[in-house]
C-alpha cells in the first residue's frame, strides 16, 4: 500500500471513531458540560459574555463542519459497503438460480427413473404374467397326459375284468 492509501485508511478510521463517539451518550455529556461551563465563564468575570459566544460560536460551527465531513464519509463508505452487498446479492441470486434449474432437471431425471421404473415393473409383470401363464400351460399339458393315461388304465383294468 502506498503512504496516501494508508492516511486515507488512518483518516476513515478516525472519521468513523469521530461519528461513533458524537453519537454516543458520552458525547452528549460532555457537550452539556462544556456549554454549562462556557456560560458560567462570564459570571466568573474571566472572559466577557460576548466574548464567550463568539468563541463558543465559533468552536461549534468548526465542530459542525467536521462533523458534516466525517459523517459524509461513514455515508460514503456505507454506499460503498452498499453497492458490494448488492453485488453479492446479485451473485448469490445467480447461483440459486442455478440450483433452482439443477434442482429442477434433477426433478425431471428423478420422475424419469420413476417412470422407468413404472415401465420396468410393467415389463417385469409382463414377464411374470408370460411365466405364469407358461406354467399354467405346462400343468394343463400333464393334467391331459394323466387323464389320458387314467383313461388307459381304466381300459385296460376293464379289459382285465372281462
Amino acid at each position: 500500500m502506498t503512504v496516501q492509501e494508508l492516511r486515507k485508511i488512518k483518516l476513515e478510521k478516525i472519521a468513523d471513531k469521530a461519528t461513533r463517539w458524537i453519537g454516543s451518550t458520552t458525547s452528549l455529556v460532555v457537550h452539556t458540560i462544556v456549554f454549562l461551563l462556557s456560560f458560567s465563564l462570564p459570571f466568573t468575570r474571566v472572559i466577557s459574555f460576548e466574548e464567550m459566544l463568539l468563541v463558543l460560536t465559533t468552536i461549534v460551527s468548526l465542530e459542525a463542519i467536521y462533523l458534516s465531513i466525517f459523517i459524509q464519509m461513514s455515508v460514503n463508505k456505507n454506499s460503498q459497503d452498499i453497492e458490494i452487498i448488492q453485488e453479492d446479492v446479485g451473485e448469490i441470486q445467480e447461483d440459486i438460480d442455478e440450483i433452482q434449474k439443477d434442482v429442477d432437471e434433477i426433478q425431471e431425471d428423478i420422475e424419469e427413473m420413476e417412470e422407468e421404473e413404472n415401465d420396468e415393473e410393467l415389463f417385469d409383470d409382463t414377464i411374470i404374467e408370460r411365466k405364469e401363464a407358461s406354467a399354467l400351460a405346462a400343468i394343463q399339458s400333464i393334467l391331459v397326459q394323466l387323464q389320458v393315461e387314467i383313461e388307459t388304465l381304466k381300459h385296460k383294468q376293464e379289459n382285465v375284468k372281462n
